[in-house]
């Protein structure tokens, strides 16, 4: 399980890290991690998964 940062996870998504940071502060989308410093790790399936969830409840 390989954990990115939001950088990462955003070129992955061919997403703005912008919106990677709006999604998390929404609540659309949960870091595997956060740091002590305050910055989220992910893990790419599982925020695919997250995703395919809000779409099918409309979101």
């Amino acid at each position: 399980m390989a954990l990115l940062t939001s950088g990462q996870l955003a070129k992955e998504l061919g997403v703005t890290r912008a919106a990677v940071n709006k999604w998390a502060q929404e609540g659309k989308i949960t870091p595997e991690v956060t740091t002590p410093g305050g910055h989220h790790r992910w893990v790419l399936d599982d925020v695919k998964r997250q995703l395919r969830e809000m779409q099918r409840r409309g979101g």
